[in-house]
């Protein structure tokens, strides 16, 4: 407060209790207008993230798969033998996976020692190639891949049997959010 000498007046500046309470009020409504507008581009902003790493993991393990030999019948080499041909029998949908050889004393497969496509049929990991595990940089992520017989390139592992002429290969990816990301690709017999 402050006195005017000339009127002896009380002259007072400020906020009565009913204006301060209406401000406080005012700014916690536009405060959770304000912040119901933000929080789902913060989401958005965050599965951006998450699809990129997802398609990073999915890239790198498709690389790997493709780097294998077609079928296990055939060469690890490249090309020379291959399943299907002078009497070369090609593993079936009904077959596919890791084989004896590539499984431990507890009967797990072995990733390391996967050598051909099928053996990563119905596997669902989280560890690269030398079974380091990847879990704490990749938290929340699961990984699923599928490989089956696809001679028609069509999508549909029910495709026929007699013709090996391709294996449908998909990964599916599920990021922390919960969306699934789904890579597929071919590997042909050669």
């Amino acid at each position: 407060m402050r006195y005017n000498s000339s009127a002896l007046k009380i002259i007072s500046k400020g906020f009565t209790l009913i204006e301060t309470i209406v401000g406080i009020v005012v700014l916690a409504i536009s405060f959770s207008l304000i912040t119901t507008l933000i929080y789902p581009l913060v989401e958005q902003s965050a599965d951006q993230l998450h699809q990129i790493k997802a398609s990073e993991l999915g890239q790198s393990i498709l690389n790997e798969i493709q780097n294998k030999a077609f079928d296990e019948n055939s060469d690890k080499t490249g090309g020379l033998v291959r399943c299907g041909e002078n009497t070369i029998v090609c593993t079936t949908n009904d077959n596919l996976g890791c084989e004896s050889h590539e499984r431990n004393a507890s009967n797990a497969c072995v990733r390391y020692l996967f050598d051909d496509v099928d053996d990563y049929n119905d596997v669902v990991l989280f560890e690269n190639s030398l079974s380091e595990d990847l879990s704490n940089l990749y938290l929340g992520y699961a990984v699923k891949i599928e490989v089956c017989n696809d001679a028609d390139y069509d999508g549909i592992c029910t495709g026929s049997e007699d013709n090996f002429v391709a294996k449908l290969i998909t990964v599916t990816i599920t990021t922390p959010t919960g969306f699934d990301i789904v890579f597929s690709t071919y590997r042909a017999n050669f």
